[in-house]
């Protein structure tokens, strides 16, 4: 996929035109703010399987007809412990897309983007789409090549950025992602 700011332009055109699943989850992150937090203790949704250290949560929306579900897990910084990110893999409702959707916390620098790097090596930046009162959404449409990096590295560093010069990495376990990726209805 190559995690750039042209992919995070297409992917935000993309999103414009999503179906009734993303439309759904996006709904969802404004309906029920606790799904999509960081700590997910207290999160909304059933736990539908646990693939690793992944879960797969589904609930159903206001106003949806069905059940909606996500592959989410959840990190705390490793150096600051007020600060969480949570990570959300989709598929849309057509299965032609997968939505990586990454919520950092406020106060995040905009501009900077969201850096990804799996195993050490640098994959690319990702754009900020929009900012609710939880924390600031990335999201990029996940193409064949950045899943198949996913299902064979094993750990993703996502960065955020404070000031131009201070990163924070949230290191994430890929432990189970690609078994829970294929479990997604």
């Amino acid at each position: 996929m190559g995690f750039s700011r042209g992919m995070a332009r297409r992917a935000k055109r993309q999103a414009s035109g999503l179906t009734m699943l993303a439309a759904l989850l996006a709904a969802v992150v404004l309906a029920l703010p606790g799904f999509f937090l960081p700590s997910l203790a207290h999160a909304q949704g059933a736990v539908r399987s646990v693939h690793g250290d992944w879960q797969i949560r589904c609930d159903t929306p206001p106003g949806a007809q069905s059940e909606q579900c996500a592959l989410i897990q959840s990190v705390v910084a490793e150096d600051r412990s007020n600060a969480g990110l949570t990570v959300i893999v989709l598929k849309t409702a057509d299965q032609k897309s997968r939505l990586m959707r990454v919520v950092a916390p406020l106060g995040v620098l905009l501009p900077s983007g969201l850096g990804l790097k799996l195993d050490n090596q640098d994959v690319g930046r990702a754009g900020f789409v929009r900012c609710l009162p939880n924390g600031c959404v990335a999201e990029v449409v996940m193409d064949d090549k950045l899943l198949g990096q996913l299902r064979t590295a094993k750990t993703a560093t996502f960065i955020i950025f404070e000031t131009p010069e201070e990163g924070i990495g949230f290191p994430l376990s890929l432990n189970g992602l690609g078994e829970g990726y294929d479990k997604l209805p």
